[in-house]
């Protein structure tokens, strides 16, 4: 057919025609279509569809061919096909048309684009408020998708978030809520490897070999992990406790005393807050602030396991849970200006965050279903 039949057949004006036919060649459409085709002037990877591949899928469809047939015209992947029809034909009439495909194509092909995070303020807003109480980017994706399980506009991934706070330029999230990540950092840097601790407890003990098999597969409740976190100078500290099947965290008052008579007295104070069902074990490493560790024993009817040298992993709950806590306290500050109800409402925050080795429930709803099971 000459350009002039083919434009009567299609329904478009003869010098649209013949623009499609053989390119642009005058000067008066530059101006109009510059910004539309300044994406098709860059350097375009091979592994995309070129116009002249949309122009045969369209003329093989119109003939009915099947797209495995067009595929393997082209040497494509039949999915690459597939997948190019789907998403390029006409959204009214279902047609395949080539030209109006390449317009889509060229359309998404430039970046960066607009973030999720920008681009739903409702979104933006939950994210920040969660990153407000402290809760990490991926359990802030994960409850998201467990609160909201039919409404996609609220799933957003973890990366997502931590782009949204590191990337200049972005400007999703206000990077002040970096303070909000438990590092509080601006930018990102490479893991440190935790310092290994040196044993100081000499006295007789019971190793971490000799915990009963309840305690290793966290299938019952009561056994606890415990540990110190250190003050400025080392003149303050205050005591974490881990329950090693529900993550739940209590904090121990020590002010300025880290001795092994104040440590006892804390562990005792606090111990005796729990239910019987609820004091089965604790494990320790070989600080020597649990130099009385006997009496304490003798005193709770629990028996304190002691780690190996420099195997802080032993404790890996509590080890944990001590670098979360140093959001709240950080190092080289004076842990004695705590008093026991900041430290309180601290554990209560840190129990009402969802847990991802919790199926992102927070160690505070599983121990409330311990205790309603237990009553």
């Amino acid at each position: 057919m000459s350009t002039g039949q083919a434009c009567r057949i299609v329904g478009v004006n003869r010098k649209t025609g013949h623009r499609w036919r053989f390119g642009s060649t005058g000067q008066g459409d530059v101006g109009q279509r510059s910004e539309r085709s300044a994406a098709r002037r860059l350097p375009v990877s091979g592994r995309f569809l070129s116009q002249g591949e949309r122009i045969v899928i369209a003329d093989r469809l119109r003939e009915g061919a099947a797209q495995a047939s067009i595929a393997a015209e082209l040497g494509r992947d039949r999915s690459t096909i597939s997948r190019e029809i789907r998403r390029n034909r006409h959204p009214g009439s279902g047609d395949y048309r080539p030209y109006a495909a390449q317009e889509r194509a060229d359309g998404r092909r430039p970046r960066p684009k607009t973030g999720k995070l920008a681009a739903r303020p409702g979104l933006r807003f939950l994210v920040q408020a969660m990153l407000g109480f402290k809760h990490s980017p991926e359990q802030i994706s994960r409850r998201l998708r467990r609160d909201f399980p039919e409404r996609s506009e609220f799933h957003v991934s973890h990366e997502t978030i931590y782009q949204a706070l590191y990337v200049q330029g972005r400007g999703e999230l206000r990077r002040e809520l970096t303070a909000a990540l438990r590092t509080g950092r601006a930018v990102r840097r490479p893991r440190r490897q935790p310092g290994q601790r040196q044993p100081r407890f000499v006295a007789p003990m019971l190793m971490i070999s000799d915990r009963p098999a309840e305690v290793e597969d966290r299938a019952v409740p009561g056994h606890w992990e415990g540990d110190l976190i250190i003050g400025k100078d080392s003149a303050s500290a205050i005591g974490t406790l881990v329950e090693r099947a529900t993550r739940y965290v209590l904090l121990v008052h020590l002010g300025q005393g880290r001795t092994a008579d104040h440590v006892r007295d804390g562990l005792l104070a606090t111990m005796a807050t729990l239910p019987t069902h609820l004091k089965r074990s604790l494990t320790w490493d070989q600080g020597g602030e649990m130099a009385l560790h006997h009496e304490f024993s003798m005193a709770t009817d629990m028996p304190v396991y002691f780690c190996d040298p420099h195997s802080p992993w032993q404790r890996g709950s509590n080890e944990n849970t001590n670098g979360l806590l140093r959001q709240y306290f950080p190092k080289g500050t004076d842990l004695a200006t705590h008093s026991p109800q900041h430290l309180a409402a601290v554990a209560a925050e840190l129990n009402g965050r969802p847990r991802k080795t919790l199926g992102w429930d927070t160690p505070a709803e599983r121990l409330a279903k311990l205790l309603t099971v237990t009553d």
